[in-house]
This record gives C-alpha cells, structure tokens and sequence, in this order.
C-alpha cells in the first residue's frame, strides 16, 4: 500500500506541472488565434486555416517591429503617442506600461537593469532586487542625498514587490538575468533541479 502511495505522488507531482503547463499554453494559444482572426476577419473574409491567426498575428508584430525602428516612423508613433501622455490618468497607465515593457525588453542588461544582493551594515539578511535606477539626482526634494539607488525587491507568489532606495555600497551584482530573478522570486526561490527516479523517496 506505501508503494502504491508514493507512485500515486510521484506520478501527480511530476503530470501536474507538464499538464498545467501545456493547458496554459492552449489557453494563450485560443485566445492569441480569436484576438489575431478578429484584426484581420475584415482583410480575408471567411477564409481560415488553423494556426493562421498566429502566424499573420506574429508576422504584424515583426512588421510592426520594423517599422518603428526607423525615423519617420517613430516620429508619427511619437505623435500618435502625445495624447496618451497628456490625459491625466490615461497619462499614468500608459506610461506605467510601456516604462515596465521597456525595463524588461530582451537586450542585454546594463547598469540599470543589474541583478544584485542586498545586505544592511551589520545584518547577514540577503535580499534580491533589480536596479531600476542608479541615482537620486531627479527626485523631489527629500530624498537621502549621497550616492544612492533604488533597488526593487519582488515579492514571492504575488506580482508585486518594494522598492527601496539604498547606498551603492549595500549592493553586490550577481550573475542572473532580469528574468530569471523575476521567475524564481516568484516562486519564493523553491524551484530546484528535477530528481531522477532513484531520488525519490
């Protein structure tokens, strides 16, 4: 019966995971495909392959993608962009949105976007942040003065998390990209490598 049992878990623990996942992906593939069709319905009519709502939805965004890396372009987005900016709470939406898009945008990670370790004078408590700015110079009045930055601390299973301001010298950068923080601080940092089946108990 205790070997029937610990098959029982060893079979829930490892499908659980590989089964959410691959329903998780259904799900974002359903709505990606009906959000893509729904664009693009008025330009081919009834016609329909599956899969192709993707594919024509990815091939816009690359096209997108291309557009706004040149000049003319940009300056019309810029344009297109002034209102959002300029209505009061539409203002902190949008540009809430697109600062934290551009934070995690896949380009290689300079100072402002460097993984570190915090720890306070005198205490061996180690906190994981982001740098997400490396001075204080354009802050309001009463704020620290001296060579300060503000570090965000994500919090585990919760997307959300605190950002303090700190000395430079609290912080020691560690090898770790952006994401990868953010996954495993979501997860409280449990995620370990899989066990082989003699492993287990």
């Amino acid at each position: 019966m205790k070997r029937i049992y610990q098959y029982f878990f060893r079979g829930l623990f490892t499908a659980l995971p590989l089964s959410m996942t691959i329903y998780l992906f259904y799900i974002f593939l359903v709505w990606a495909e009906d959000a893509s069709m729904w664009w693009i319905r008025p330009f081919i009519g009834k016609f329909y392959a599956p899969g192709m709502g993707i594919v024509l939805g990815l091939l816009l965004i690359v096209l997108w993608g291309y557009l706004v890396s040149h000049h003319m372009f940009y300056r019309l987005l810029e344009m297109i962009e002034f209102p959002l900016l300029n209505l009061p709470i539409v203002k902190s939406i949008y540009s809430s949105l697109k600062s934290f898009a551009g934070y995690f945008a896949p380009r290689k990670n300079g100072p402002s976007q460097q993984a570190v370790i915090l720890r306070m004078p005198g205490s061996q408590l180690e906190l994981v942040g982001l740098v997400t700015r490396q001075n204080i110079q354009d802050l309001p009045d009463g704020f620290l003065q001296g060579d300060r930055v503000a570090v965000f601390l994500p919090m585990g299973y919760n997307i959300g998390g605190y950002t303090v301001f700190v000395p430079r010298e609290w912080l020691q950068p560690i090898d770790m990209s952006v994401e990868d923080v953010m996954r495993t601080s979501l997860f409280a940092w449990i995620a370990q490598e899989p066990k082989e089946p003699e492993d287990w108990p």
